[in-house]
């Protein structure tokens, strides 16, 4: 039943929060958005280290049709879980320091976005996956299109069409394999598996495909990225988290929990691909975060970069490589929405994000100082910090997948580095502009946010066996499966 709290709690909450008005919405979704993180930690530490499925409940949903909700946790499923209870409460906290109109209805879309995402995480019915794929999306759009920016409705409109589009050949893909359960059909994931085992390389490319437009969309992945810059950046600042921190998880977690183990005659055909277009994606997202001006496309454009590591990280089909995407998922989840607070804060105070209008922040702000930079090291994976163990163990996969396309991943540390390091300089250093004279340092709420995140930059950079232990038995058993 603890999987299926984790999923109610969060939308009971959601309909609490609907019925409050004016400020006591906000705490009172702090207060549930806790409850759901200690659940989270409390799943975390019942978790045994093994390969199975723990803390499942199944019901017949269609019964007809062999389709049920069908919720469990196993050590891939857990880390994303737990990254999801953990980043919603400081995505709250974080909207504490901003006035939002009909603000009741904004906690009560992110309240239920996390149950959506939760369900995602822990479907072992692939109709359900679907569902919660699907309606992940919809508390998103709404967060998008009636708070953020001036260009937001054309934005969000390009988003749900590119995501709507992408799942279509999802839903197709599953349908199909669905068809191919005997007796009266199931879709119980493991039987979806045992279906594939006997599809032929043909079948299976077609399949790959389906599945691949999906997720690289949701991720997103080049070239189907075009959607996410001015996305993260016409969200509010609490949707670009949930964006950059948790929701493109469900795209990486596809291609791990559907594409590797469904179709590896597929990932044998066009797994090159896909890891040429990630190694694309990484440089050209990068190139293009050196050239911004807008601190936060800059960490849109970097996200883009990230996720493009973990996806060749994915198809390089090592337990370093996936071993690497999981704990990079966990370690991003917790920069970006940090420095995408910090970012928020920036511009709370001097009305602007653009770099060249900043400067000589630091000099009034030792705190956030301190925090921006442990960030941003974690960000360009500094050893000892939470960015460095995923990073180095996504690229050792890469590179015992092929040499050569592991040392051009390898220029997203240079790279990284360099986009980095010229926001904070430009940003927080130098002479103080007009728009930065008598720039606060933190306030409570906001040192509520950032020191937890700050302390989990360096906590998981030295001790991440904490997580690996958890997942590797799961990895394991899914690299026996492909092979």
């Amino acid at each position: 039943m603890l999987t299926l709290s984790l999923i109610l709690l969060p939308i009971i909450a959601g309909l609490i929060t609907l019925v409050i008005k004016g400020e006591t919405a906000k705490t009172v979704a702090l207060v549930f958005a806790f409850a759901e993180l200690a659940l989270g930690a409390y799943l975390y530490k019942s978790f045994v280290p093994d390969a199975t499925s723990q803390f499942g409940v199944s019901y017949d949903w269609i019964h007809s049709a062999g389709i049920k909700f069908s919720v469990g946790v196993d050590g891939i499923s857990l880390i994303l879980v737990f990254l999801t209870t953990l980043m919603v409460p400081f995505i709250i906290l974080s909207t504490f320091g901003a006035e939002y109109k009909n603000s009741s209805n904004l906690y009560a879309l992110i309240l239920f976005m996390q149950a959506a995402l939760i369900g995602v995480f822990t479907a072992k019915d692939v109709f359900l996956f679907y569902f919660f794929f699907e309606a992940a999306l919809i508390p998103i759009y709404f967060i998008a299109a009636i708070w953020g920016g001036e260009n937001r409705i054309k934005v969000t409109f390009k988003f749900f069409v590119y995501t709507i589009f992408g799942s279509l050949f999802m839903l197709l893909a599953l349908v199909y394999l669905y068809l191919l359960t005997p007796g009266t059909h199931s879709a119980d994931i493991n039987a979806i598996y045992q279906a594939a085992d006997a599809l032929d390389l043909s079948t299976q490319s077609y399949l790959f495909g389906a599945f691949f437009i999906a997720f690289a969309i949701k991720m997103p992945l080049f070239p189907f990225h075009t959607w996410q810059p001015d996305t993260y950046v016409e969200a509010p600042t609490a949707g670009t988290m949930l964006l950059s921190g948790i929701m493109l998880k469900m795209g990486v977690y596809g291609l791990i929990r559907f594409i590797l183990p469904i179709v590896p005659l597929g990932v044998d055909q066009w797994g090159g691909i896909a890891i040429l277009l990630s190694v694309i994606g990484i440089i050209y997202g990068s190139v293009i975060a050196i050239q911004q001006k807008d601190m936060k496309r800059l960490i849109a454009y970097s996200s883009f970069a990230h996720v493009g590591l973990m996806s060749a990280g994915i198809f390089s089909r090592n337990l370093e490589g996936i071993q690497g995407s999981l704990i990079q998922m966990l370690a991003h989840g917790i920069n970006v929405v940090g420095l995408f607070f910090v970012v928020e804060i920036i511009e709370r105070r001097a009305k602007s994000r653009e770099l060249s209008l900043l400067g000589g922040i630091t000099q009034t702000t030792p705190n956030l100082t301190v925090y921006f930079i442990i960030l941003m090291l974690g960000s360009v994976a500094l050893p000892l910090t939470n960015g460095f163990v995923g990073e180095f163990l996504l690229l050792k996969g890469v590179y015992e997948y092929n040499a050569w396309i592991g040392a051009v991943a390898g220029l997203t540390i240079i790279l990284g580095a360099v986009y980095m390091l010229r926001m904070v300089q430009k940003s927080m250093f130098g002479i103080t502009s007009k728009i930065t004279e008598g720039f606060t340092d933190l306030t409570f709420n906001e040192k509520a946010v950032l020191f937890p995140l700050s302390f989990l930059v360096i906590a998981l950079g030295i001790a991440p066996n904490i997580f690996l232990k958890l997942t590797e038995p799961a990895v394991s058993q899914l690299l026996s499966i492909i092979k």
